[in-house]
């Protein structure tokens, strides 16, 4: 086998809280993440040595700057294989979007790199590689429908989100997360996600109960710097959405939808108003 080709999905936050922060800086959540069907196509060549990296957006960066330059670095430094590869990645999902469309890059060449090379490795030690490159990397090489704690690398698995259509919408900018989380520190009052009762609308498969119990605690952070997510928002539920939430620190927001004609229309009245528009489902 000289060249595997495998899908790297995004993700939204049906819930995410912050309970505090940790004494290594870092911020321990709770939330509870699904993948949806919009993708990126990643595509892994063997070599002879070193790591290559390709995209077909130009400014993304080529080196160990690039998650999936290093989700390579880490796969041959924990097996040891001094081969080399080719990563190929080309961008769907938007870049700085609260997706984990960097994560699940990097997701996918880990999973293309134990196939390419026949390491054998399990999906738990795929992982233990993956939290070295960004605590959103487990959730991704696992995908679905989890909660995921600590600092987001403590995941459990979760019943299947009901059947919806999602909408996602994100404005022509992007948002640091870091900077959200260093924010978040100084609010005191913001709305929290019911994420007892979500998990207990998914193992209902109750679409109504999950919705009634998500939020976002870092919403309040991203719309006050950029008010108009709100009106992202309001947009959504006008036209026809039952929920609409941002994922991760933003900016993209995502409107669910009880059918799939009423998302194609909302998709259809705010295509070329704002920067990316796309109609998914949960995976």
């Amino acid at each position: 086998m000289k060249k595997v080709v495998t899908k790297a999905f995004a993700k939204i936050n049906l819930s995410l809280d912050v309970l505090g922060k940790l004494d290594n800086g870092y911020h321990e959540v709770q939330m509870v993440m699904q993948s949806v069907s919009v993708f990126d196509l990643v595509t892994v060549t063997k070599i002879k040595k070193g790591i290559e990296l390709s995209t077909n957006l130009p400014y993304l960066p080529l080196d160990n700057n690039n998650l999936a330059y290093r989700a390579a670095e880490e796969f041959f430094k924990y097996t040891g294989i001094t081969e080399g590869v080719i990563i190929d990645i080309s961008k769907r999902i938007p870049v700085g979007a609260g997706l984990a469309g960097g994560s699940s890059n990097a997701s996918a060449v880990l999973k293309a790199m134990n196939k390419l090379f026949g390491t054998g490795l399990s999906l738990k030690q795929l992982c233990s590689i993956g939290v070295n490159i960004g605590a959103d990397v487990p959730y991704c090489i696992l995908g679905g429908t989890r909660l995921a704690e600590g600092i987001g690398e403590k995941l459990s698995s979760l019943p299947k989100m009901p059947k919806c259509t999602i909408v996602l919408v994100k404005p022509a900018f992007s948002i640091s997360t870091k900077s959200v989380y260093e924010k978040i520190d100084s609010c005191t009052d913001y709305s929290r996600p019911d994420t007892k009762n979500l998990i207990k609308g998914l193992k209902d498969a109750n679409l109504e109960t999950i919705i009634s119990s998500m939020g976002n605690v870092l919403e309040e952070v991203s719309i006050t710097e950029h008010p108009i997510l709100s009106t992202v928002k309001e947009e959504l539920m006008n036209l026809g959405a039952v929920h609409a939430q941002m994922s991760g620190s933003g900016p993209t927001i995502f409107g669910i939808f009880k059918t799939y004609d009423e998302a194609r229309n909302a998709k259809k009245a705010l295509w070329g108003k704002y920067k990316t528009v796309y109609i998914c489902t949960p995976v």
